[in-house]
Order: structure tokens, then sequence, then C-alpha cells
């Protein structure tokens, strides 16, 4: 049997600084497997739509493809918006088999991935330093507790004051409100990870009301880091190994 196409499908942002940075991640992708066809999609605002594209593979005849959302936590677009476009796709005669992969996180290198980050901004585990692990928040409940529960599992990797979860959209506590409720709690130093998959307006967000809120450090988002290409890879190993979710 050919290898599956990998098809990932990022949300998509107007902030070039987005796709530039999904871009950067899929091609060191390619780079740990040169032999792999490395596809890129988006949901929203950027070209070419996932629909687009499965339309695309299907015109090339190509026979399987893995979907893999690019995306940090499972919540309405990889419950919902994704798996309406697969079915549309679905009902127009799609001929392309495809399997659907797990979300990015949760996973054991994304904590990596945000160690690594931290680190370039000079920000390390310390009894004196609280961390902020700061995402974008969702409406979906299960999608914020999987923020909680990545914020408790930093906390038992490194000697963290506390590491405390915090929401830029649809949830609290707001990056600013999680910064100062840990200085209120007697942090010397606060630092706040962007918990976010490129950067573009949450990324801003996060960064402008964690200054504003006396935070010392604030790390970039993830984007183009060797953890989060071998994350993609194991989704799509573990995605063509179970062949689930045809469509």
């Amino acid at each position: 049997m050919s290898t599956p196409t990998l098809l990932a499908v990022a949300h998509g942002s107007r902030d070039p600084r987005s796709p530039r940075a999904v871009a950067a991640l899929f091609d060191r992708v390619r780079s740990l497997r040169p032999a792999l066809d490395v596809r890129v999609s988006y949901l929203e605002h950027v070209s070419p739509s996932t629909g687009d594209a499965l339309a695309a593979l299907d015109a090339e005849g190509v026979r399987e493809a893995v979907v893999l959302p690019a995306l940090l936590t499972a919540a309405f677009h990889s419950k919902v918006d994704l798996p309406g476009v697969l079915n549309g796709a679905g009902e127009r005669g799609l001929g392309t088999r495809v399997h659907y992969a797990h979300t990015l996180g949760p996973h054991p290198l994304l904590l990596e991935a945000v160690e690594r980050r931290l680190s370039e901004a000079g920000a390390f585990p310390c009894p004196g330093t609280a961390l902020v692990l700061a995402s974008a928040g969702s409406s979906d409940p299960e999608a914020n507790a999987t923020i909680a529960a990545t914020a408790r599992e930093l906390a038992a990797r490194g000697p963290w004051r506390e590491v405390v979860p915090a929401f830029a959209s649809a949830a609290s506590p707001s990056p600013g409100e999680a910064v100062a409720a840990v200085r209120g709690r007697g942090a010397d130093r606060v630092a706040v990870a962007g918990y976010l998959l490129a950067p573009g307006f949450f990324s801003d967000r996060v960064r402008q009301q964690a200054i504003g809120a006396g935070a010392s450090v604030v790390a970039d988002a993830l984007g183009d880091v060797p953890e989060l290409a071998r994350v993609v890879l194991d989704r799509y190993d573990a995605a063509v190994a179970a062949r689930h979710a045809v469509v």
C-alpha cells in the first residue's frame, strides 16, 4: 500500500505571522520524513481551505490521507467544524479514503515544547517563580480542563512556586487576572507561557495582558519547535496504524 498523505488542518488567521509559523512547522515535519507527502490547509482566513485541499487530493488521484487537526486541544473546531468539512466532502463523492488523527494535544512532548520556549525567554523552574500557562480558551469545558491538567503536569515537572492556567478568551481567569492572582499570593516573579500554536491575535493579547499585570517574562507561542514536529508524526503514525474514523 502507498503511504497516506498527511493533510494538516490549522485554524487560520488574518495575521500573516500565523500561517508563516504553521508553514515552518510543517517544513520541519517534511525534513524529518522526506518521503511523506505533507499538505497544509486551513479552516478560516487562509488558503487553501480544507475543502479545497481535499478536492485537490481527489483530483490528483490520492487514494488515502490522514487529516490531522493542527490544534492543541480537542474543542469545537476538531469536534464539529472539521468533521463537518469531511462529511461534506464525503457527500460530494470524495474518492480519497480519509483517516482522522487526534489533535496535537494533550501530549507529553508539548510539555517539553513549553519548557523550551520558556528557557529561550529566560524563564526556568524556580521556587520563587510562578508560571501562568495561557491558552486561547474555548467554550468547550473539556478543552479548558485539558489546559488545567497540562498546568498540573508542568507543576509536577519542575520546582515552580505554582502553575496556573489562563485563557485569552471564552473562559477565566484571563492572563492578566492569573498574573495578578499569583503576584497577590506572593510570587516574586511570574513567567507566562503561551500555549498557542502560532503567533497572532491571541498571543498578542496574552503578552499585553501579562506584561500589564506585572509578568516578568512572556514566552513565545510554540510554533516551529522540534517537539511539535515529532507530535505531528506521532499523531500521523497512530492514525495510519489504527485506520480509524474512515469517511
